[in-house]
């Protein structure tokens, strides 16, 4: 059955990829961006996020602004994580498509599955925008994994350095909303 994650072990996560990224760089300060759209999925992170020195996070209004901006800190050797909602999924394929997959910039995405129920599988919803996500990445081929509990904190720098290795978008799900 899965369970919420707390938010802590997820920022603990993000500090773990940014300071392995900065190794050896000059400039440790911020340790990184997460670029985010407003998710109510993953409220207790973006909250938490507020209080943290180390991170610098900036919200956009679209996930089409957060992929652009992500894109431009990443090549300016910035890192980068993209956290959004699967409505913001569905609103920026096109956005995905053109930069992360055409324009080969490894973007990493912590994407919430709002209404998700807590006793099914995803592809079980009675939600269409839960049920789809799973299947709309695997269409354009974005690898992606489901985090579905504590123990899957993991996932979280697994697939940044999957994003990293393939130059191209990778993706946690967000099972259930955040602690």
């Amino acid at each position: 059955m899965p369970e919420s994650v707390p938010s802590s072990l997820i920022i603990d996560a993000f500090k773990e990829i940014f300071q392995s990224e900065r190794k050896g760089a000059r400039r440790q300060d911020p340790l990184g961006w997460i670029i985010s759209v407003p998710d109510t999925h993953q409220k207790s992170v973006l909250a938490a996020l507020d209080k943290e020195r180390s991170l610098r996070v900036l919200t956009c209004s679209t996930e089409d602004d957060a992929n652009a901006v992500a894109a431009g800190l990443y090549m300016t050797g910035e890192p980068v994580i993209v956290m959004i909602q699967h409505a913001g999924l569905y609103a920026s394929v096109n956005t995905i498509r053109g930069i992360a997959m055409d324009g080969r910039i490894p973007i990493f995405y912590m994407i919430g599955l709002l209404s998700r129920e807590k006793d099914k599988d995803p592809k079980d919803s009675r939600h269409s925008m839960v049920r789809f996500a799973e299947p709309l990445l695997d269409v354009f081929s974005i690898p992606h994994a489901r985090m579905e509990g504590p123990d899957d904190v993991k996932l979280i720098a697994e697939y940044y350095r999957k994003s990293r290795e393939r130059k191209g978008p990778a993706a946690v799900l967000v099972g259930l909303e955040t602690a």
